[in-house]
């Protein structure tokens, strides 16, 4: 019985002891600075979906600019990451998370001054920058901050600010449509944001990279990070206005996205082969289940951002919600996402396993997206409600379970490049979401109109945007067969969106079946760990340095005991 079961579950690793973490009272508020700005992101994320409409017609906008508020803010928070984790890799964090907050201030005050649509899309870019920074930088400095074993928790606290951040958000944005003004929701980051920033520059006091000034600027990869940035937004930017504002066999749409993939395709060349500091360090992707960890990321981003972005506007749209309820809607999916999510972590901290949450949330985001399909014009308030419900657990789980999967799989010592990753591969598939659910329902809802003699006429127009499509509805009266054929068409194109999200969904369930277990009893790494308070007393947030007698025995890799060359984290049995 004893050899059978040791057959099944494998050989098992003697694991090296959790080390000590004592956190004091420095780390709490630094901590808590990181909690307050992640809640300014937060809430800038999710206030503007249910608002849209009326600040495109505040601003005299056309759809296209409508469209391009939230495109643009994604598009640029996708591009920033790689380099800011590069960034702050050589001018330390505490610098470069600073400069991105100062930038998403001034990107809000850009947008709260608006006049006219331009000025708005510029100050949603820089903002996108800001936010893009504020993402990578955080789960880097938890990383910095923080043993493996006790990240879960710490994570799972980030994630309950992003939910509480993402119910109040709509609901604030609605508020502030309605019964004040839309800049509102620019303005109220101003004293967040400058609550963080006092935070972080006073209590963040980590230790920075060595060198000079000149020695640092030697460093950046120039040519990489342009490479990157030019080839990814060459490749995003069509990819958003395909079927929109160009059709996808014209050359406005062809071209540049064949110099977006050949210059991506130009920049693994070069990252490999010729770059000395490397943007991106390739080799984490050696790992068949540090990639496969990415790629799971990027399709919980599409999933994620394309119910956040399209619920608000299916209860607007094909329900005739006003702002402030479409945004009440997301309180049962995002009060369960917080729970969800922190009981992961915690479960992990005790457990130290992680991939039954990988399988679960899979499985149960498949089931609520594919229940979303049953949303109609009709649908009850008690029906939408539990739907809501069930995607909310499937998407909490998969929060901490992903990130944990990848940081336990990828050597400590590269942690913080993995997990600037993991943000950008995350935001990668929130701009690629919204993009695309974007294309399936203007492309549906111009199917649906065409069926309708007295529609037939204007359904190019209709389609042209889902947010300024939700205006024009609510300005027909209730009982106009023109709105009821509408609002059903509404609904009908935002169930091409849900089914596509059931498919992704399934196959992300399968393939989470690959992913490894790796032990969570990993020692903490890092160069840019908190000041040591005197020289010859050791952090309490660092191993104590570690005697040639005490170092750890690698493990065999391939059973014949040949030591790894770089140090492998050990895979824990199968769960």
């Amino acid at each position: 019985m004893e050899n059978e079961q040791s057959i099944r579950d494998g050989p098992r690793r003697e694991e090296p002891d959790t080390e000590i973490f004592n956190p004091n009272w420095r780390f709490h508020a630094a901590f808590a600075a990181l909690a307050v700005t992640n809640l300014t992101a937060a809430l800038d994320a999710t206030m503007l979906s249910v608002a849209i409409p009326v600040i495109a017609e505040g601003l005299q906008g056309s759809a296209v600019e409508a469209f391009w508020s939230g495109t643009s803010f994604l598009l640029a928070s996708t591009v920033v990451q790689p380099t800011t984790v590069s960034l702050s890799e050589i001018f330390g964090r505490q610098q470069i998370f600073l400069a991105v907050l100062t930038l998403f201030t001034i990107g809000a005050i850009m947008c709260a001054a608006s006049q006219r649509f331009p000025l708005m899309l510029a100050g949603r870019s820089v903002q996108g920058l800001g936010a893009g920074g504020i993402l990578a930088l955080t789960d880097v400095l938890i990383t910095d901050m923080v043993p493996l074993r006790y990240r879960g928790k710490y994570i799972a606290l980030i994630g309950i600010v992003w939910a509480v951040g993402s119910v109040s958000g709509p609901i604030l944005g609605g508020v502030f449509a309605e019964r004040s003004t839309w800049r509102w929701i620019f303005f109220i980051n101003l004293p967040i944001a400058g609550i963080s920033f006092v935070g972080i520059l006073v209590f963040l006091n980590l230790q920075r990279p060595e060198g000079s000034l000149s020695k640092k600027i030697r460093q950046l990869d120039y040519f990489g990070s342009f490479l990157f940035t030019a080839s990814l937004t060459s490749f995003l930017i069509p990819v958003t206005w395909g079927g929109v504002m160009y059709q996808w066999s014209s050359w406005h749409t062809l071209l540049p996205l064949l110099v977006g993939v050949i210059g991506l395709i130009a920049f693994v060349v070069f990252e490999t082969r010729f770059a000395t500091k490397k943007l991106i360090p390739f080799h984490l992707f050696n790992n068949y289940s540090t990639s496969t960890t990415y790629l799971e990321i990027f399709l919980h981003g599409v999933v994620l951002w394309c119910i956040i972005y399209y619920m608000p506007l299916y209860f607007e749209g094909a329900q005739g919600f006003s702002p402030v309820p479409a945004g009440l809607t997301s309180l049962p999916q995002s009060c369960t996402v917080v729970p969800c999510a922190a009981a992961v972590g915690l479960i992990a901290t005790k457990t130290g396993r992680y991939r039954w949450a990988l399988w679960a949330g899979w499985m149960i985001t498949t089931l609520g997206c594919g229940l979303l399909c049953l949303f109609d014009v009709d649908t009850p308030r008690w029906e939408w409600v539990i739907i809501n419900l069930i995607s909310g657990i499937g998407i909490g789980l998969l929060f901490s379970a992903l990130s944990l999967a990848l940081q336990a799989s990828v050597p400590q010592e590269h942690v913080a490049y993995a997990v600037g990753l993991l943000t950008f591969f995350r935001a990668f598939g929130q701009s690629i979401g919204v993009a695309v659910g974007g294309v399936i329902f203007q492309n549906r809802i111009k199917a649906e109109l065409r069926r309708f003699p007295g529609l037939e006429s204007q359904a190019i127009q209709y389609s042209n945007d889902a947010a300024a499509l939700v205006q024009i509805i609510h300005r027909l009266p209730p009982d106009m067969p023109e709105r009821q054929l509408l609002e059903k068409s509404y609904a009908n194109a935002i169930r091409a969106v849900w089914i596509f999200l059931c498919a992704l969904s399934a196959v992300a369930f399968f393939i989470s079946f690959t992913i490894k277990g790796y032990t969570l009893d990993q020692a903490l790494q890092t160069s840019q760990g908190f000041k040591r308070p005197e020289p010859s007393r050791p952090s309490v947030l660092e191993a104590p340095p570690v005697s040639e007698s005490e170092k750890p025995t690698l493990h065999p890799q391939d059973g014949k005991g040949q030591p790894e060359s770089i140090p492998r984290p050990v895979e824990s049995a199968p769960e």
